[in-house]
């Protein structure tokens, strides 16, 4: 390695999830929003009737086609939410020390009667529960419980409205993990060819597990997503985290079921377990919210997303900020903004790191700094130990030769996943001969999806990826790439790594 720190191309590596919605559906604004930088869009179940999802659906794939880029699709399922019924006028002021009645039913039949679309709540709830509405904003604690009501009494006040949401922290339900609405959103997205599935308020391995195997029948290759945002889930993260795909911190609903003081170390260690089993990590809510109206962010806010990135997040997501909000494109050029100047310091202490490191083998004094990122600690599903070896050896080799790429040929993109989670300051392409692949890829930080030649020659690709370089501006003349892939002898995986001036 050289003594100066080489100069890392203007590239963004931290991938961007925007939630579509009114705002942002239509296909002039989905291309202009794929344009500013987002990977993925989410399709929010909850809301939406299947033909807008699936009219979003096609617009999205028609947007991706137009502009050669693969783009990857989340579903997510609504999961078990539970939501206030119908209120007398819509609203009501919750006083504090009023006292308030859970009832069975659909509708409030007095001012101080409320329902929710969980039947069995009244059954579950326990003198001293607490019970939060409207995302928090106003607490309550039960006082008495009989067989058809339970006697609350209102100990931080406020409006709630109807169908806001209900949390009991701490309140173990035995609601199902999925309802039938989401039965049949996941059948949909199987069948739609959905890259990401996420169920929401995920509590054990099993939900999980249910979810994948009802995809897997149906023949999808589907990545699941599960959102942490349950007091259950950080009891099981570990085995939750082994379970999925990936992983969302759905910062909303686990701000009011957790301490809110807590979310940034709960943030922080749910990262550092993704990173442990090398599983991609979505940060999510609230990320630049103000934006949903103002064409600036809080700097608290833009802090958030930087903080979000050095924890080690693959992607952050936008929610109401693309969804309903005035400026969808804006929010999504100053999230890419942000993260450009993060990775900036942060590819920068990483190399002093590793020139570090690496002088202090040869014997030199090299100036270390603490590594962002632990080594994964246990192989993700499908991905072979000779190809980690492989994988972590040319990421040295293409520091060491200061490379300009690194090229990671794969088919199902799990060779990608252990080569982002490394987070290498080296680029990485991400080669594959299937759709479903790339569009999967493009979830996966520093990885740019590039669909591969049909022959599959160790040359041909090399020379693929040079032209493709040559004609983006990735890469010059003698510049130096290295391609990690399978040469067809030995045991099995990515036995290979070749490098290749262009």
């Amino acid at each position: 390695m050289t003594n100066t720190a080489p100069s890392f191309p203007e590239i963004v590596r931290t991938k961007i999830v925007a939630t579509l919605g009114p705002a942002s559906r239509g296909e002039a604004v989905l291309h202009g929003l794929v344009e500013a930088g987002v990977d993925v869009f989410r399709l929010n179940m909850a809301h939406g009737s299947m033909g807008e999802h699936e009219e979003s659906l096609e617009r999205i794939r028609r947007v991706s086609n137009d502009l050669g880029r693969p783009v990857g699709v989340l579903a997510d399922l609504a999961g078990p939410k539970i939501r206030l019924g119908e209120l007398p006028g819509g609203s009501m002021e919750c006083l504090e020390g009023a006292i308030l009645r859970f009832v069975r039913g659909t509708e409030s039949r007095h001012p101080e009667e409320l329902t929710t679309t969980y039947a069995s709540l009244v059954d579950e709830l326990a003198v001293g529960d607490s019970v939060m509405l409207a995302d928090g904003t106003i607490s309550l604690v039960v006082e008495e419980r009989h067989s058809d009501w339970a006697r609350c009494k209102v100990v931080q006040g406020g409006v709630v409205r109807s169908r806001q949401g209900v949390n009991l922290p701490g309140v173990k339900l035995s609601v199902a993990a999925m309802s039938p609405a989401d039965w049949q959103h996941a059948e949909w997205a199987a069948a739609q060819g959905i890259d990401f599935v996420s169920l929401s308020f995920v509590r054990s391995a099993v939900e999980v597990k249910l979810l994948k195997e009802l995809l897997r029948t149906r023949g999808s290759v589907a990545r699941v997503v599960a959102k942490i945002e349950k007091r259950e889930a950080i009891e099981n993260l570990d085995s939750i985290v082994d379970a999925a795909d990936a992983v969302m911190v759905a910062r909303g609903d686990l701000g009011v079921e957790t301490d809110v003081a807590s979310i940034p170390m709960v943030q922080k260690r749910i990262i550092r377990a993704c990173q442990r089993y090398q599983k991609p990590v979505i940060v999510a809510t609230q990320m630049l919210d103000s934006m949903q109206h103002a064409r600036r962010p809080t700097r608290a806010e833009t802090t958030d997303v930087a903080n979000a990135i050095l924890d080690g997040a693959d992607a952050c997501m936008l929610s109401g900020e693309t969804a309903i909000g005035e400026h969808p494109r804006l929010v999504v050029e100053m999230m890419r903004r942000i993260a450009k100047e993060t990775e900036r310091q942060y590819l920068a202490d990483r190399w002093r790191y590793l020139d570090g490191r690496f002088a202090a083998q040869r014997g030199a004094a090299g100036i270390p700094v603490q590594e962002f990122l632990p080594a994964p600690e246990f192989l993700v599903e499908g991905l072979h130990p000779i190809t980690q070896a492989v994988v972590d050896a040319a990421s040295r080799i293409a520091a060491e030769l200061d490379a300009k790429l690194v090229v990671v040929a794969s088919k199902t993109g799990v060779t990608a996943i252990a080569r982002s989670k490394r987070r290498g300051a080296v680029p990485t392409v991400g080669l594959s001969d299937s759709a479903a692949t790339l569009r999967q890829m493009a979830l996966y930080w520093g990885v740019t999806p590039l669909a591969t030649i049909p022959s599959g020659d160790t040359l041909d690709l090399l020379e693929h990826v040079s032209q493709w370089g040559l004609r983006a501006g990735r890469l010059q003349r003698g510049d130096r790439i290295l391609l990690v892939a399978g040469s067809g002898f030995g045991t099995g995986g990515h036995n290979m790594a070749l490098v290749h001036e262009v």
